[in-house]
């Protein structure tokens, strides 16, 4: 259970991966998912938005799914922003629906002792309660000058 993932872990994951599915995410450009998806893909990661309520509509250059099973193309991250208790079902699902998935990424806030066990189980990397976003920015040199974590996320691009 990575709920403190090393930077190294987190370097990897990022520099390889190239695809996230981002379940949950929204098209309102206030809602944190909605700017963390954004951001990914003005980094150059693809970004495939998964949202029932949305299936159909357009973000990031890509449609938006329903669901997990109608993705077509390789993931290698799957970013989950739904609450906990949705959290192991998404999970046994992109195990079984997603091959290749190398990494299971949880928002600020959301951790899964269920997920820790599923992806153990299928050699999966689990980051939980942390940001792709921030994550990337503290990483990669993308801070603010004071580089200091305020605790606040922020849907203002650099």
């Amino acid at each position: 259970m990575l709920t403190n993932p090393s930077d190294t872990v987190l370097q990897h994951v990022l520099t390889t991966a190239r695809t996230f599915a981002c379940v949950g995410v929204s098209p309102n450009p206030v809602r944190p998912s909605h700017f963390v998806a954004r951001y990914l893909s003005l980094r150059g990661f693809r970004v495939i938005p998964v949202n029932p309520v949305h299936a159909g509509t357009r973000l990031f250059g890509e449609t938006v799914l329903a669901g997990l099973a109608d993705i077509e193309a390789p993931v290698d991250v799957l970013d989950i922003f739904r609450r906990p208790e949705a959290v192991p079902a998404l999970v046994e699902e992109g195990v079984r629906v997603l091959p290749g998935l190398s990494c299971v990424w949880l928002q600020v806030g959301v951790t899964s002792p269920e997920a820790a066990t599923i992806c153990e189980a299928a050699g999966i990397t689990l980051i939980q309660d942390r940001c792709p976003k921030i994550e990337y920015q503290r990483l990669f040199g993308e801070l603010r000058q004071g580089g200091i974590n305020t605790g606040i996320v922020s849907s203002r691009l650099p």
